[in-house]
């Protein structure tokens, strides 16, 4: 005796719809999860982090011509579409901030910062600043930026040896830089 072709199937379908079922709603679950924790305004909800956030407002990361906006996530973690190395980042500063919440007495922020800067690579910058070779009448910047981006082996230099000062210092006003003209990009 053969078995019907409907009850091949309906053994499959039943785990296809079960696991529809199941794995949409965790993974709607997460996304939104991801979501909501990427923003500099929930970072800002950890007191520890107020700081970092009211001086990164008042950055040029934040206050620029260009109108654009760095966030927390585009320095601080590694590109998005390397979805296991984010997740795994986001995760682990996520764990690291909340232990050091309840553990620690007070949040040194002079020393955290050397440590996030100690940590950077240049990848991170380049995620926004693609077009860093390409400044017209600013020969100088784009000589040394090519240094950096194209160097010599034992010459290695990060972005931040530079450009250390841009972001997370304490300012009377904000910073705010004047689109130039002729310069299309970051």
């Amino acid at each position: 005796m053969r078995t019907p072709f409907w009850k091949k199937i309906l053994k499959p379908a039943i785990y296809i719809t079960v696991g529809i079922l199941v794995a949409f709603p965790l993974f709607s679950i997460t996304y939104f999860t991801m979501v909501r924790t990427s923003t500099p305004q929930f970072c800002a909800t950890c007191h520890e982090i107020r700081f970092a956030y009211n001086t990164w407002k008042t950055s040029s990361h934040v206050n620029n011509g260009q109108g654009f906006v760095a966030d927390c996530m585009d320095c601080h973690l590694p590109a998005p579409h390397q979805t296991f190395e984010f997740f795994y980042a986001k995760t682990a500063h996520g764990i690291k901030d909340i232990v050091v919440h309840f553990i620690q007495d007070e949040y040194d922020h002079a020393l955290n910062r050397e440590k996030a800067y100690a940590s950077f690579k240049n990848d991170q910058c380049l995620k926004c600043h693609r077009n860093i070779l390409y400044l017209p009448e600013k020969r100088g910047a784009m000589l040394a930026h090519r240094s950096v981006i194209f160097a010599r082996p034992g010459y290695e230099k990060r972005c931040v040896d530079c450009h250390r000062d841009l972001v997370h210092n304490p300012r009377p006003v904000y910073a705010y830089k004047q689109f130039e003209e002729g310069y299309r990009g970051l």
